[in-house]
């Protein structure tokens, strides 16, 4: 990533990305401070975010909705705000989010790097590199930290971003697939 983000621009972004899921459920206007005075914060730089979130429960910690953006012409927070309530109330694996629910969640938020293609597959990171696939009009796009949770070695990985743009395994080795990198600032609430 070509900037960094402070434990307290971390902390503001978390509490923003709250702030839009919390006033959505509750049927109010956001109440967002103004941070576009801040030039030179990381805040206001343009880039690419996806907001996780995970709701704690008898089972564990689950998966409760993930949206994002590969790339962004707004400014972090903005983007960070729209993408929280997106992955509260607008990632189809998922029903809205209930109010109940809210206090149980933790947010997760991944800023990305742009995008690099990927010429030598066999030099992706686990852990380090995000990546994104596009073939035959599908797409799919799994974040650097998700390998790690899962699991996965770097033939799994390769393998799972088919499956999560809905193509054949190997499909990655295709000479028309795009294979795409990226790294990622990934912070969230204790």
């Amino acid at each position: 990533m070509e900037f960094n983000i402070s434990a307290e621009e971390q902390k503001i972004l978390l509490s923003q990305a709250r702030e839009s899921i919390a006033s959505e459920l509750e049927r109010r206007k956001p109440a967002y401070s103004d941070f576009s005075k801040e030039a030179d914060s990381a805040l206001n730089t343009p880039c690419g975010a996806f907001v996780t979130l995970h709701i704690t429960n008898a089972s564990g910690r689950n998966l409760r909705g993930c949206i994002g953006r590969m790339t962004a012409n707004l400014p972090l927070i903005e983007t960070v705000r729209t993408m929280a309530k997106e992955a509260a109330f607008g990632d189809p694996r998922f029903p809205s989010l209930r109010p109940d629910e809210l206090p149980r969640c933790h947010i997760e938020i991944s800023a990305l790097s742009p995008m690099s293609p990927c010429n030598n597959p066999r030099q992706v990171k686990v852990g380090v590199h995000g990546l994104y696939i596009r073939r035959g009009g599908r797409s799919g796009v799994l974040l650097p930290q998700v390998p790690v949770e899962q699991g996965w070695n770097l033939d799994e990985y390769l393998e799972y971003i088919c499956v999560k743009a809905g193509l054949p395994p190997g499909s990655w080795e295709a000479p028309d697939a795009e294979l795409f990198t990226f790294t990622a600032v990934v912070f969230g609430e204790e």
